[in-house]
């Protein structure tokens, strides 16, 4: 809130800080080869996606573009992911899966619309009158839906890369996070920037070790922190399920971040977020075919509860 033009300088840290965990405890200071060979190019095009999609989206917010509009647009990936492995992998899904993920969808656009109207309501930002500002925020559209779709091919690429050459997260992981560093040399005047205004930031005492520093690191070492957790275990979910159920995992992460970030900053829960929470809900065990485990474990419960004939 304090800084709304920070992104960078967080993607920035983050990349820093995996690539080098990576490159002590994965790449074994350099010294361990790669079990999916570079020389084949699969992830400079995987790494060119991946950071394509993190700066893309991050710039988007520079195009006039709100962050709630950028939220509400970002709840469309499973749509995308499902639209590109039906046209890409020619694949077909039951008809509780489209309904499952529709409803999901909706769930998540619900809550995302409702919060959206209320920080709105609740900006005092005056917007620009005119043509040249509506430009802008058509070409913020077009960015974000670049980078939806962007991210969902990246997505279908991952599952074919590890089809082919078998599973490896960290990794992956690594190498994601390590090649892109010298792209972010173009942003270097806007990290920079902002680490100055981060320096300029209040002071806070850091619970426990009792080391202070300004507010701002705190809070960026702590979302280093929680990204490098979120992340690792993305890239394992990868190697072990289709694209379409990572996103899912995903998008439902982001809804849990966003109830709680309600729930937090005591923003209103009004009856709209109560139904795109029961859509979320329902549609999440429509796509996990919940129901369809109970029914064998109701027959043998039945069964044992069944009192013998005489």
């Amino acid at each position: 809130r304090q800084f709304p033009g920070c992104g960078n300088i967080v993607t920035f840290s983050q990349f820093l800080f995996i690539a080098v965990e990576g490159f002590i405890f994965e790449a074994n200071f350099g010294r361990k080869r790669p079990a999916i060979p570079i020389r084949y190019w699969n992830y400079f095009i995987m790494v060119a996606m991946f950071f394509t999609v993190s700066v893309v989206n991050n710039y988007a917010l520079n195009l006039n573009i709100a962050m709630p509009l950028h939220m509400i647009f970002r709840s469309g990936s499973l749509i995308a992911s499902m639209a590109l492995g039906i046209i890409i992998l020619k694949k077909r899904y039951s008809v509780s899966k489209y309904t499952s993920i529709a409803l999901v969808s909706l769930g998540i656009f619900t809550c995302t619309f409702m919060s959206a109207k209320q920080v709105a309501s609740d900006s005092s930002l005056k917007e620009e009158d005119g043509p040249q500002v509506f430009l802008w925020w058509l070409l913020g559209i077009a960015a974000l839906t670049f980078a939806l779709l962007m991210s969902a091919r990246m997505g279908i690429f991952q599952e074919m890369l590890y089809k082919r050459f078998g599973k490896h997260s960290k990794e992956a992981l690594f190498y994601n996070h390590a090649l892109p560093l010298p792209g972010f040399l173009l942003l270097a005047p806007n990290i920079y920037h902002h680490a100055v205004l981060f320096n300029q930031s209040e002071l806070f005492q850091v619970p426990v070790i009792g080391l202070t520093l300004p507010i701002m690191w705190f809070y960026l070492f702590m979302n280093v922190i929680t990204q490098y957790v979120c992340i690792r275990g993305v890239f394992i979910l990868t190697t072990e399920c289709t694209s379409l159920t990572v996103t899912l995992v995903v998008t439902l992460r982001k809804f849990v971040s966003l109830i709680f970030s309600i729930l937090y900053f005591r923003n209103p829960f009004t009856g709209w977020h109560w139904l795109g929470t029961a859509f979320v809900f329902v549609g999440t065990l429509m796509y996990t075919e919940v129901w369809n485990s109970l029914g064998p474990l109701r027959a043998c419960c039945g069964t044992r509860r069944r009192p013998k004939e005489e």
